[in-house]
């Protein structure tokens, strides 16, 4: 399906009011293209609103764009109507029988006698009810009949919108009998002014320039709510045109792809969460001031500044439903509880032989077996008597008259019975139903990543489809002119990228989305365009290099210039340079141009940072105390991270250097010791804190 240039959406739920003041209850329309939107055009009369779409229709098209026009009317009756009326099933036919029948003037119309003239054609009386006007009408009954009229009540479309009013309504609050009458009376005369160029869905094949298409803002009233636009309407049009107009091709093709030849149908109403998750505003995005730091902090201890991070970030994406089958190292957007109990019911926990606990004397005796077995998935039927046993097989379901299993190797098999030990506790080796889960426990709470336990516990309860937060993507940026791809050049003056391959390796193994952004040349233009494009496309960007105060470090400067900066200056070593700021709603981590001072940001401030930003908890990694391999003094003032892994006899030995551009040492380390920000000598034996590398950030 070739997507949509132009995307128009037209309220139609006013009269016909002949002021120019716009107003709550009136015509509005907006139109989108791309990202581009116009202001919504307030149309105070369906005549003028008429010319409008007409000359939208013409321009739209003398362009070469191909437009989808939606109107929030029905374009079709329920199913039989159509046929009652007209003796066919082509919705067009009754079209052509409205646009001959109803007079419409910005003074008057005549719709009710329309209603009145269909009910006619029914015996016993139609379904148009509601008679609005002032004069009794024959035939058109100002209350709902009680008598069913012999069609469905609502149409198929209707019945998956909540809310939606029956179009046998005519008149009082939310009637859509009257505006369907007006619209497609407009839409036929439309269609018969531009007839080669207009296209009604789902009637018709989309293979002209514009298309008609039923919408029903109602699907996204949570957003119209959120955006607080006294007009309602007129942020309704507006919302849904940039909805419609964000929709990929795939989704789009997804929404068109109806079969309704008679009745229509509301484009999204069978999947609301594509028209949302397409929204640009829909998108969570930080306020621009969200890294700033008091006045006259300059140098920030590592504590606060995650203390910081943790109570301003919150996650950025999008919330939708996902199949528990593909929703591996995604965070729960909402508690979720189980649906059955496990064990569902109560089984045997070992192979042995089932009975009453009142058959067991507490003394040496033996027990007459009933014919049959108990086994996994072919439960006994019958009843075991009191005095009697069953063979039982592991996770066998307990016959009615059993509570206990005896183990199979503690008793002695005979023709037709067992000879029991005496002192066999009463409920042995047999699980209580829901004695792990009950059903309607909540298993999982919001915020948890779905790792492959969490994933066994939904499938054990039967839990199918979790509201999950979208999976974050993260984009990595390389700044900086003496950068090469590896093998590019043999100028000793160039620098291969190490960063990026780096970054996008690591955020990998988080299990975020990772975005390779490039390589910016020290140019703040092609930056921007860098930048600009970025915020379209990730939740959260990694910059590397260009984060200090030098005359190249151009992406603190453009942070400061257009979007915010904070420069955190934090206490530690390796990495001093922090910059933290926001563009276009987007977080933006500018980290050190060293590769271990890039890392070691990446792992103690990006991971716990990236899993709030994902929907998930704030999560501090896991470290154990080990024995020093090593003797160091250190000063205080700073914490510092020392690349590090564990001898054999587990205690920790760290490089041989400590400088930022020793690579070899991160790929030596199997993790990092921290030292704490103080002073201290550290002796051989000492204990020390070693994290290693898979403690950092999200894991399941």
């Amino acid at each position: 399906m070739t997507r949509f240039d132009t995307v128009a959406i037209v309220d139609w739920s006013s009269g016909n009011d002949t002021g120019p003041r716009p107003k709550k209850d009136a015509i509005w329309a907006a139109v989108q293209r791309g990202d581009i939107a116009e202001a919504p055009v307030y149309l105070r009369n369906r005549v003028l609103a008429e010319a409008w779409l007409s000359d939208l229709i013409e321009r739209e098209c003398s362009l070469g764009r191909r437009t989808l026009i939606g109107f929030d009317f029905p374009f079709g009756y329920p199913e039989g109507f159509a046929e009652a009326v007209t003796g066919s099933s082509d919705p067009f036919a009754v079209w052509r029988m409205l646009s001959e029948g109803l007079k419409d003037t910005p003074q008057s119309n005549n719709r009710f006698q329309v209603a009145a003239e269909l009910n006619a054609m029914f015996d016993g009386g139609g379904p148009f009810w509601f008679n609005a006007s002032k004069a009794d009408i024959p035939g058109l009954p100002r209350k709902k009949p009680d008598h069913p009229p012999g069609l469905p009540e609502r149409r198929a479309a209707e019945r998956l919108a909540k809310g939606a009013f029956t179009l046998w309504q005519m008149g009082g609050a939310g009637a859509v009998g009257g505006q369907a009458m007006t619209g497609i009376t407009t839409l036929q005369r439309l269609r018969e002014k531009h007839p080669d160029r207009v296209a009604v869905w789902p009637f018709e094949p989309l293979n002209t320039p514009v298309a008609f298409v039923e919408v029903w803002p109602s699907l996204v009233a949570d957003v119209v709510r959120a955006i607080a636009d006294p007009i309602k309407d007129r942020a309704q049009v507006a919302t849904l045109a940039a909805m419609i107009a964000g929709l990929s091709d795939a989704d789009l093709s997804t929404l068109l792809s109806v079969d309704a030849p008679e009745e229509g149908w509301i484009f999204g109403v069978d999947a609301p969460d594509l028209l949302r998750q397409s929204w640009p505003a829909m998108k969570p995005r930080l306020k621009n001031d969200c890294f700033a730091l008091p006045p006259g902090v300059n140098w920030t201890p590592v504590d606060d500044a995650l203390a910081r991070l943790q109570n301003r970030l919150s996650p950025v994406t999008d919330v939708g439903g996902q199949s528990v089958a593909d929703a591996l190292g995604l965070y729960l957007a909402e508690d979720v509880v189980a649906k059955r109990s496990n064990p569902p019911a109560a089984n045997s926990a070992v192979d042995g032989y089932g009975c009453a606990a009142t058959s067991l004397t507490g003394a040496d005796q033996t027990l007459p077996l009933v014919e049959g077995r108990a086994a996994a998935g072919a439960p006994f039927t019958g009843t075991v008597p009191e005095g009697h046993a069953v063979r039982i097989l592991t996770g066998a379901l307990l016959p009615a008259g059993v509570d206990t299993v005896i183990l199979e190797e503690d008793v002695k098999s005979q023709a037709g019975a067992i000879d029991v030990p005496g002192g066999v506790k009463p409920g042995s080796n047999a699980r209580k139903a829901g004695e792990d889960v009950a059903a309607g426990d909540v298993i999982l709470e919001k915020g948890a990543r779905l790792g492959p336990p969490e994933l066994a516990l939904l499938a054990a309860t039967g839990v199918t489809e979790v509201t999950v937060f979208r999976r974050l993507r993260v984009g990595v940026l390389s700044t900086g002119d003496e950068l090469a791809a590896p093998g590019e050049t043999e100028d000793p003056a160039r620098t291969y990228d190490a960063n990026r391959p780096m970054l996008l390796g690591q955020l990998q193994t988080w299990g975020f989305e990772a975005v390779d952004l490039g390589h910016s040349k020290d140019d703040r233009a092609y930056l921007k365009a860098l930048l600009d494009d970025a915020a379209g496309r990730v939740d959260a960007i990694l910059t590397s290099g260009g984060a200090s105060a030098g005359d190249e470090d151009h992406v603190s400067a453009l942070l400061g210039e257009i979007g915010s900066r904070a420069d955190w200056r934090i206490a530690l070593k390796p990495g001093r340079p922090l910059a933290l700021g926001v563009w276009d709603g987007v977080p933006v981590f500018g980290l050190p141009g060293n590769p271990v001072a890039a890392l070691v940001c990446t792992l103690v401030f990006g991971g716990p940072a990236l899993s709030l930003l994902a929907g998930g908890t704030w999560r501090a990694p896991q470290g154990f105390t080990v024995p020093a391999a090593f003797s160091k003094r250190k000063k205080a003032g700073r914490r510092e991270y020392l690349r590090a892994r564990l001898t054999p006899d587990g205690r920790a030995e760290v490089f041989k250097s400590e400088g930022s551009g020793r690579i070899s040492g991160l790929a030596w380390a199997e993790g990092l010791v921290e030292l704490e920000d103080g002073a201290r000598d550290i002796g051989v034996g000492d204990p020390v804190r070693f994290i290693p590398y898979a403690a950092f950030g999200p894991s399941f």
